[in-house]
């Protein structure tokens, strides 16, 4: 941390006795210029991002095919900070491209993606959407039984 503090570091040294305002916004500018230089080497993206974006890190890519959620891999993605993106295929059918220096935590995330997928593919719960659908055909069910039983209740009067 002390290294990086002390790369950001700009040193501004100007002649106080002889300074102008010009003179001064000057060094000021320039010391800004030198300053953003310095964030936009610091601040490269991370996580998921364009395929532009991907391509112009100056690194060389790989990619594998992924059949499935694209948001779970992107949920487990954040957890080991590597730097992708998609490309869609087809539906539900994307490839998935990565740094090649990252080959090794893209190894760990997809196979951490693999085990969830598959366990997910186990538990096979009904959705909300379903058995909200149950819930109301049944109730539905209901109030027809009701009046049914009045009618015959006043048909045996």
């Amino acid at each position: 941390m002390q290294e990086d503090i002390e790369n950001r570091t700009v040193a501004l040294i100007v002649e106080s006795s002889k300074i102008t305002a010009k003179g001064l916004a000057k060094a000021l500018e320039e010391a800004s210029s030198i300053i953003k230089q310095q964030n936009d080497k610091a601040q490269a993206p991370h996580g998921r991002q364009s395929v532009k974006k991907l391509m112009s890190h100056g690194q060389a890519t790989s990619a594998i095919p992924l059949d499935g959620s694209a948001r779970l891999f992107d949920r487990i993605a954040r957890k080991w900070n590597v730097d992708y993106s998609f490309h869609k295929t087809a539906p539900k059918k994307y490839l998935l491209l990565f740094k090649s220096g990252q080959a090794d935590a893209i190894t760990a995330c997809f196979a951490d993606y693999a085990k969830t997928y598959v366990s997910r593919a186990k538990d096979k719960r009904p959705q909300a959407r379903e058995l909200l659908e149950n819930i109301e055909a049944r109730e539905r069910a209901k109030p027809r039984e009701r009046e049914r039983s009045r009618e015959a209740e006043r048909d045996a009067r």
